[in-house]
Parts: C-alpha cells; structure tokens; sequence
C-alpha cells in the first residue's frame, strides 16, 4: 500500500504504541493496561525474565504508519546461536509480538483497513528473520501484560495473519483464569487433623505450605504483579504460580484450604484478583492431570478468560 511506511519504532511512537498494546490486552484480561515507561523498558529488555532474557542477542521494533497512525507493530528478538542461549531457543529468531488495529465495522469510512500495513509489517519481519540467517523461527504474542501471552481467542485477526505468513501452531492450549479474591473459598477448619500453615520464601512468590506433622503436603505460591510505576496504572492483582499437593492427600480438601489461605494473605496485602493457569489437556510433570485442575479452579470460583495458542513456528 502506497500510504504505508514500514520503520524502525521511534520514541516518538511511544503513546500510539502503548494504546495498540493496550487495546489488544484488555479484550483478554479486564482491566489489565501497561504504563508508556513499561512498554518502553520491554523493549529493551526483560528484567524479571532472568533465564531467558540473557538469551537474547539482539531486539529490534518495527511499526507501520498509515497515514500518520501507528497502525502495526511487532517486536523481534534474535537468539544466540552457541551455549550461550538454552538449546529451545539456540539460533532462534522469534516475532515476540505482532499487533495491528482490526478491520472496523461497515459503514464507518473514519477508520482505514489497517489489513494491508499488517502485511507490509509481516513482510518486513519475514525479512528481518531472513537476514539473520536463524534455522528457526517462531511467532507469539507475549505482551509485557500478566494474563496475556501466546496468541488468545480474542485475536483472530493475528491468527489469521500468522498463518497467511506460513506460521502454524505447533504448541499447546492454555487456559487463563481470573478469580475476585472476595469471591475465594475461606480457609476454615483444617481438612485433616495436625494441619498447619507455614510462611516462607517461594520460587513464585510467597509460599504458603501445609504442614502435617513434620512433613509438607502441599503448597502454593503468589506473587503479586505491581512494581510500582514500572507496571499496569491498575493495582491489587496476584497471580498463582504454583499449587501443588503431593499424590496421597489430593481430593482431600487440602489444594481448597490452600487456595483459602493465600486469599486471606492476598486480602491482607490489598489483593483483589488472583489470576491462574492452566493447560487444555495433559498432565503436569508432577502427575497432576489439567481436566481435573480445571474442574477444580472452576469449583473454587475461577473464570476461565481466554484461550490462548502457545508456540508457532515455520519452517
């Protein structure tokens, strides 16, 4: 299209940029927004992504102005090729997200087709990948918004692009879930006799473990998402990243009493949505089988929010 310019991203481009970013991440979590100076700072780098981030050997943003108007953007990262980048991502090069404003109703002829800058702006990635010479290359949607990653359900017009572009989905199906912590069972009795809370540092956040005797049956971990001005103008929202009750103590109340307890903490500290995480099918490494955690988040007052399309590559 003669009215499209495909370019590097300008500072200058930082409100547009955050608004089409914005735009695609509250049709998939309510509420969730980022802040300019963290969009900015994503696309230098990913400072809680300590493992992978190091990976990377070089970033670059393109948008595609149509007349004036950020219309399409999208965010590469190139992948070491030796030891110095794990092997799944070893001599990779990665669209970490594309996003481009969908096709407006018919009959409003203020809003252009903001189709073929998406095309330009595909083109000119399926350029820059080439020209890294990467054997591998893979396309998503990660946003720096918690909840929205992959491609989601409510994207189709970035599905359909990726496929037009010769990208499949190769990966898997995840659930995200949202739940008002008000709305979370309360702890309660103990479901077994001897069980105790312990609070301690977590991988994930805090963790909250079930102590029978001296032994820990289970636990669970949240982590709160607000870091200040770096992150979302919205505040109170924690996310599980990880629940875990050992084989012989499931479906005995105790992953309800858990979840109980990390709601009070979350209450205490002002949380009021916790979001959580599941795949569509399998099972965990830890035996747990996903059809029955989604039942169990379902009973314990989750919302599934969206479907998301993890992992898609070309050849």
């Amino acid at each position: 299209m003669s009215d499209v310019q495909v370019r590097p991203f300008r500072r200058g481009d930082r409100d547009q940029l955050t608004r089409l970013v914005n735009a695609h991440a509250e049709a998939v979590v309510p509420g969730r927004s980022v802040s300019v100076n963290t969009m900015l700072s994503s696309l230098e780098r990913q400072p809680g992504e300590f493992i992978e981030d190091p990976w990377v050997s070089e970033r670059i943003t393109l948008v595609a102005e149509q007349r004036g108007r950020v219309a399409a953007a999208a965010h590469l990262l190139r992948y070491f090729p030796d030891e110095r980048a794990g092997e799944s991502a070893r001599d990779a090069g990665e669209i970490r997200w594309l996003l481009f404003w969908p096709l407006a109703p018919a009959g409003n002829p203020c809003w252009p087709d903001a189709t073929g800058a998406a095309e330009a702006l595909m083109a000119a990635c399926a350029g820059v990948l080439g020209r890294w010479g990467v054997t591998r290359q893979h396309a998503s949607g990660e946003l720096p918004v918690p909840g929205v990653y992959g491609v989601p359900e409510q994207w189709p017009h970035i599905a359909a692009l990726y496929q037009r572009a010769g990208f499949t989905h190769t990966g898997h199906t995840e659930v995200v879930y949202l739940a008002p912590v008000e709305d979370l069972p309360s702890p309660g009795r103990p479901p077994l006799d001897g069980l105790a809370v312990s609070r301690s540092v977590g991988i994930n956040g805090c963790r909250l473990s079930a102590v029978l005797g001296e032994k820990v049956i289970g636990y669970i971990e949240t982590e709160i998402l607000d870091e200040g001005e770096r992150m979302s103008r919205h505040g109170g929202w924690a996310d599980v990243g990880n629940l875990h009750v050992v084989s012989p103590y499931r479906r005995r109340g105790v992953g309800s009493w858990l979840l109980g307890q990390a709601a009070d903490w979350l209450r205490l500290a002002g949380v009021s949505r916790l979001l959580n995480y599941a795949w569509l099918e399998g099972t965990d490494p830890g035996g747990l089988n996903y059809d029955d955690y989604r039942a169990f988040l379902a009973a314990v007052g989750f919302r599934e929010l969206t479907r998301t399309a993890r992992g898609w590559t070309r050849a």
